[in-house]
């Protein structure tokens, strides 16, 4: 889902790994020797910026290792999570993935919450022929590189975003029934621009109009005087791919200058300082595409809200958490059926023949690409808590 800052130069990050390597130490879940745990990297935004999804996807994992563990792991092994933060950052990113490839010697990495600080760890994980699974990358080119190619060793356990943006677009196109519409997107971030064409695309293609695009920097705080640009275009409907540390300020001063027309966006507006940002009251009437919902009555997940409950003092949980716990979950059903907890090429083959595996935010089949086919979730955002509306199968 989600799309930083590309890091482009693989070689800079190798040649400040030693200084890293030297002072970078992990959290870790489990124990034992090389030879009786499955050691599995966490390269996570656990500060910075974005450290909302990383410390959420943090939570999912060790709820899942908890589970695994407890039930006698995989092939009679404990798995043991190697934390590293990348700080939200991808020359960071880069270095972790270093680190966990050459020190630590993971046979796979979960992680990065973003795209971009998937996308600057991708050469490092093919290179050591190690899995990297980020749980939210979004963006197409986490798996495919800009020449088409594969990224052999990487995966998703997210969808992609042009399934988000049209999911976003159909809703607004059938449910709500608006026929003019305004797109307001980070002009820096991928994310945000691959939501808004897709979103665009099908939107049009359905017979509607877009009436205003505008774009906005991040670390913006002030968005008034282009919010007036899109409010004199008279829209039905805005839509706003990004982040929720802007999102949340949008979202506030459009409330205040009288712009109460339904606003959307997509998983990256999932985060509990969203409401913080932007107050319960603003967020009426606002909608977003997501992986699950904690309010979806579907068994598998009302258990896995009641497990997450009883281990984070009964705080509910969002999305990030739920594609952390599946992430893992996702890496011991391969590990399993590839009969390897530690050949990293046998549990790639396995991670692409996956075929409707049940879990969390969905039953999942792996296509040609390592993107999963899955279903996605519409909710709305009701006196700041988020509230099922949908799901809606590929």
């Amino acid at each position: 889902m989600l799309f930083k800052k590309k890091m482009t130069s693989v070689l800079l990050a190798s040649t400040l790994a030693a200084g890293f390597l030297a002072g970078c130490g992990g959290e870790s879940a489990g124990g034992g020797s090389k030879d009786d745990v499955i050691k599995i990297g966490a390269n996570l935004e656990l500060s910075g910026p974005v450290a909302s999804y990383g410390q959420g996807i943090a939570e999912g994992i060790d709820l899942a290792v908890d589970e695994i563990n407890e039930a006698g792991g995989i092939d009679g092994k404990d798995i043991k999570i190697v934390k590293v933060d990348n700080k939200s950052d991808g020359p960071e990113a880069t270095n972790a993935a270093i680190k966990l490839t050459e020190n630590d010697q993971v046979t796979a990495i979960i992680g990065s919450a973003t795209s971009g600080n998937t996308v600057a760890q991708a050469q490092v994980a093919n290179g050591a022929e190690t899995i990297l699974l980020s749980p939210s990358g979004t963006s197409p080119n986490v798996t495919i590189n800009e020449d088409g190619s594969l990224n052999e060793f990487v995966f998703r356990t997210s969808f992609i975003d042009p399934f988000q943006g049209t999911v976003a677009a159909n809703f607004a196109a059938g449910d709500l029934g608006v026929k003019n519409v305004a797109i307001f997107a980070d002009n820096a971030s991928d994310y945000a621009k691959g939501l808004a064409a897709s979103f665009k695309e099908t939107f049009e293609g359905a017979g509607g109009k877009v009436v205003a695009e505008e774009s906005y920097v991040a670390k913006d705080t002030d968005f008034r005087s282009t919010l007036t640009r899109i409010k004199s275009a008279n829209p039905e409907f805005i839509f706003i791919p990004g982040y929720y540390e802007e999102v949340g300020l949008i979202v506030k001063q459009a409330r205040e200058m009288g712009i109460d027309v339904p606003l959307m966006g997509a998983d990256g507006w999932d985060s509990p300082k969203l409401v913080e940002l932007a107050g319960a009251d603003a967020l009426n009437n606002t909608f977003i595409t997501n992986h699950y919902s904690s309010g979806d009555p579907d068994e598998k997940i009302q258990s896995f809200v009641k497990k997450f409950g009883e281990k984070y003092d009964g705080k509910s949980p969002d999305a990030f958490n739920a594609l952390g716990y599946d992430s893992v979950y996702l890496l011991k059903d391969a590990m399993e059926r590839a009969g390897d907890t530690s050949d990293a090429s046998k549990i790639k083959d396995a991670l692409a023949e996956t075929k409707d595996l049940s879990l969390v935010t969905g039953i999942v089949t792996v296509d040609e690409d390592h993107n999963p086919i899955k279903s996605a979730t519409v909710l709305e955002y009701k006196d700041g808590e988020q509230v099922f509306k949908s799901k809606v199968n590929p």
